[in-house]
């Protein structure tokens, strides 16, 4: 198979890292261990955002834009219910 995308530039790092975030969420999310896969999916989604800057690509853009403000708003509420119930998993 040939290689079709350059490898080793800016956002070929940006995009490997970023999926390996982004597995690294799943298998949190599928052991039940939140809100840090919250953290993950949130930090996967905003390198994968960059990424489709630099491509300039408006689909990945609006699905990663789309999809960091859902896990934010996940994270917010969790802060939030935390601040208010006082049962939070770092306290």
């Amino acid at each position: 198979m040939e290689k079709t995308t350059p490898t080793y530039t800016k956002d070929w790092y940006i995009k490997w890292a970023s999926s390996i975030i982004l597995l690294i969420g799943m298998l949190l999310t599928t052991n039940n261990i939140y809100p840090i896969n919250l953290i993950f999916h949130l930090v996967g989604v905003m390198g994968w955002l960059c990424v489709s800057l630099l491509w300039n690509d408006r689909a990945l853009i609006i699905i990663n834009a789309v999809s960091i403000s859902i896990f934010a708003n996940g994270l917010l509420t969790y802060v939030l219910s935390c601040s208010i119930t006082k049962s939070c998993m770092w306290s």
